[in-house]
């Protein structure tokens, strides 16, 4: 693993064959970030098999992950370090894509392409830009999120030195950022309405971003600086998502009592295990809070994150791996009974990723 995040943070230029792909896509997995894979030299995903492709098959009851198959592009994104092997180990020429909601992630998308340039009410939507203003030199989505940047008295994203950047073959880059805990943002791409800025997109919660070193037949993915990990988003960044619709509209659905089950858990992994106890259980409590909402309460997210978290106990020494299972595993078919075989994938993969980051903490079992 050291040689490999080597290779990745050194921008190796070595084209896309198995021992980059590979590496790209155990590497992120080892940070959290659920991996599927990109067709060969493109941007999109992998195809679908054909039983997929018939019209009506949603991936919301497909078989297909759970027999190791990557249909259905980022929904089919994993942790598991057996089905990474698998899919980039017997295709080279993958490229690596990550899902942003389950890994977490905010992702500002600038793009710098030569168009023309819109109505002054679509540059920075929700923002009046007067007539007296003169736009010459305005061009393209560094110049617009510049803009907005400089209304709030702040540093573009462009410019965040603090934060992971990497540089698209077009020209453009993506600014990466970790999300706030309990917010679902959205993507601006395929939303119809959602936008930041002219040519600035951000992807979220139900789209993916490309990972650095994949290549594409326009070119590669490189990082921009030295920061190879995600800032926190910022707050003025976040208000501004927020007013530009970037969160799911309200709504608040009759409450549904916690099952005991899950309650039980949240309270067992407290109870007895120290300071790695408390810290498992208030991640297992935001899990067993997902039971009062049938959907839009990011359960995927949380559980992920807490068999993740849990991972780093168990490999820390602070938790004993069959009761970090077990714990996982009640809370989650508590707050959503008769997806166990979701759970379980969920569960498996996170906890793999976490076990190759030790989290060591006082007070442990």
């Amino acid at each position: 693993m050291a040689s490999e995040l080597r290779n990745f943070v050194a921008g190796s230029t070595q084209s896309a064959a198995v021992a980059g792909s590979l590496a790209t896509a155990r590497w992120c997995a080892s940070r959290g970030w659920p991996v599927h894979p990109l067709s060969p030299g493109r941007k999109t995903p992998a195809g679908n098999c054909p039983s997929c492709r018939q019209p009506g098959h949603g991936h919301e009851r497909c078989g297909c992950p759970a027999a190791g198959r990557w249909c259905h592009g980022f929904h089919a994104a994993t942790l598991d370090y057996a089905r990474i092997e698998q899919w980039w180990g017997g295709n080279p020429g993958f490229g690596v894509g990550i899902a942003c909601g389950p890994a977490g992630l905010v992702v500002v998308d600038i793009d710098a392409h030569a168009r023309e340039l819109p109505g002054r009410d679509r540059l920075l939507p929700g923002i009046g830009i007067s007539d007296g203003v003169d736009l010459t030199g305005l061009a393209n989505g560094f110049h617009t999120l510049g803009v907005l940047a400089a209304l709030r008295g702040r540093t573009s994203p462009a410019d965040d030195t603090t934060t992971l950047r990497v540089r698209t073959p077009s020209g453009g880059l993506h600014v990466w950022y970790r999300a706030h805990t309990g917010h679902r943002w959205q993507c601006s791409t395929g939303s119809g309405g959602r936008a930041l800025a002219w040519q600035v997109d951000v992807r979220a919660h139900g789209g993916y971003i490309i990972a650095p070193g994949t290549v594409t037949e326009a070119g590669r993915y490189e990082v921009a600086g030295t920061v190879r990990e995600p800032a926190p988003l910022p707050d003025w960044l976040a208000r501004e998502l927020e007013r530009t619709g970037h969160l799911p509209p309200a709504h608040v659905p009759a409450p549904r009592p916690v099952p005991p089950r899950a309650r039980q858990a949240v309270l067992a992994a407290g109870g007895g295990q120290g300071a790695a106890g408390r810290v498992l259980a208030a991640l297992l409590a935001e899990v067993a809070a997902c039971a009062a909402v049938s959907e839009g309460a990011a359960f995927s997210e949380k559980l992920n994150r807490a068999a993740y978290t849990a991972g780093g106990l168990v490999a820390g020494g602070s938790l004993a791996g069959d009761e970090a299972e077990r714990l996982l595993r009640d809370v989650a078919e508590a707050a959503r009974p008769g997806q166990e075989r979701r759970c379980e994938a969920i569960i498996r993969g996170g906890l793999n990723a976490g076990l190759l980051r030790p989290l060591a903490l006082g007070g442990g079992a």
